[in-house]
């Protein structure tokens, strides 16, 4: 029969770690299915001492995570902002050779970095103008929704 093996054609078993996994080979010499180890030694499991206790939230210890806030955030802004602002100063300091400047038959003369500094800000105007008033109509929007929902 192939499911019978021979005790040592298993390989050398030790008591206590099990040996090479055979099927049908049985348990190992000294375990006796008792939930032992081998050596007679119960698992090291310890059983919690005393009964459970809940500890309010007010006296736990807080996380040491750091949490990202509005401030937090608005700091981050001002930072940024104000490293923008000084690379603008250099820009526009280190570009002062005037240049003529020509506009729907308006002429005049500013430096060149001040003149890219005006471009610049009505390039952001030209974005900053509709992403508002498109928040403008989604806010109108929300407050028909909320209002046409709550009655």
């Amino acid at each position: 029969m192939a499911d019978e093996q021979n005790p040592e054609d298993r390989g050398p078993v030790e008591e206590g770690n099990g040996g090479p996994v055979t099927p049908h080979a049985g348990l190992p010499h000294g375990t006796h299915g008792n939930g032992t180890n081998g050596l007679g030694a119960l698992p090291a499991v310890r059983e919690p001492e005393g009964p459970a206790t809940v500890v309010p939230e007010s006296e736990r210890e807080p996380d040491l995570e750091i949490k990202h806030t509005r401030i937090s955030g608005l700091w981050t802004g001002i930072i940024l902002s104000a490293v923008v602002l000084v690379l603008l100063l250099v820009f526009i300091v280190q570009n002062i050779e005037p240049a003529r400047i020509r506009f729907f038959g308006a002429e005049g003369s500013m430096p060149i970095g001040v003149a890219l500094l005006f471009a610049a800000a009505l390039g952001v105007l030209l974005v900053a103008i509709p992403g508002y008033l498109r928040i403008l109509q989604l806010r109108r929007l929300a407050r028909k929704r909320s209002r046409t929902e709550h009655g």
